[in-house]
């Protein structure tokens, strides 16, 4: 694919839940190589949006293509083809308890394709060594740290050899020291590999040490993307500059430098939890659902 092309390609992607609008209108462009972070508040839609990348969700409206196909149109043995190609770090980890972190990585290339033994095991001991877990190959997930958990994940994501990598988290739950080891591993692995890097985060520390680009999300909507040093200068801005930017620029600046006070926490107004207050009753059961032994 040229490098001008797209990897991945979103236009006016929208997802609901239940009537309820998790994502409206979502326009993103992903280019080969580079590394995009994706970020905003709890409840933003970030998780939503990995979903979709992926191909866990389809979209209500718009398309969502990887490598240039659109996701919605291919059927299951299409999809299961795209998968093959990106690879995912899920939150936890998310690693086989019964098996050794050997195993784990092997399971993908064991699965998908029809090499022997012995190639499978030197794949194996290749993606174990790039993240640090060469000697720790015949141990389980209950035995090694949180932050192996983390690599050992990266490696299995990395079995297939895969295009995209998708980051769910990836600092989450880790002390300073292990997540800026994490953040190294994914800016290695990116200049190593050529792969393309989509990271959801809320980590603004680790966003700014990995991203090309950055892309904010809010309430559903996706309000500015940018390269990084458009967010590191908005970072920056003084408060008396800050008075001077717009309603959106001074809510991306409140998030990324994690302010108590500004246009997110401005949001939950008085008026609003009076309207509620006075509002429709909380349904309540009048039995409670933990009855006393005593």
């Amino acid at each position: 694919m040229p490098s001008s092309s797209p990897i991945i390609s979103c236009r006016g992607v929208a997802k609901r839940f239940d009537g309820r609008t998790v994502l409206d209108s979502i326009d993103l462009d992903i280019m080969p190589g580079e590394t995009m972070v994706i970020m905003g508040g709890s409840g933003s839609g970030k998780s939503t949006m990995l979903r979709l990348l992926i191909g866990s969700f389809l979209p209500d409206a718009g398309t969502i293509a990887l490598f240039g196909q659109d996701l919605s149109t291919l059927d299951m043995a299409g999809m299961n083809e795209i998968r093959k190609r990106f690879g995912i770090l899920f939150q936890s980890g998310a690693l086989f308890n019964s098996m050794t972190l050997a195993e784990n990585v092997a399971l993908p290339i064991r699965e998908h394709t029809d090499i022997g033994q012995e190639l499978i095991d030197i794949n194996v001991k290749i993606k174990l060594e790039l993240v640090g877990l060469r000697e720790h190959a015949s141990k389980y997930p209950a035995q090694i740290s949180g932050g192996m958990k983390k690599r050992a994940g990266l490696a299995r994501a990395l079995a297939l050899d895969p295009q995209i990598l998708f980051y769910d988290e990836p600092s989450a739950g880790l002390d300073p020291v292990t997540s800026a080891q994490i953040d190294q591993l994914i800016i290695a692995l990116s200049k190593e590999l050529g792969a393309t890097s989509v990271v959801v985060t809320h980590e603004m520390d680790s966003a700014f040490a990995i991203a090309d680009r950055m892309a904010m999300l809010d309430k559903g909507r996706m309000i500015k993307i940018e390269r990084r040093e458009w967010f590191d200068a908005l970072r920056k801005t003084s408060t008396a500059e800050a008075a001077n930017l717009s309603d959106t620029d001074r809510l991306i600046r409140q998030f990324l430098r994690g302010d108590a006070e500004g246009p997110l926490s401005d949001r939950r107004s008085a008026a609003d939890f009076e309207a509620d207050l006075l509002g429709p009753a909380v349904t309540v059961t009048e039995t409670p659902s933990v009855h006393s032994t005593r």
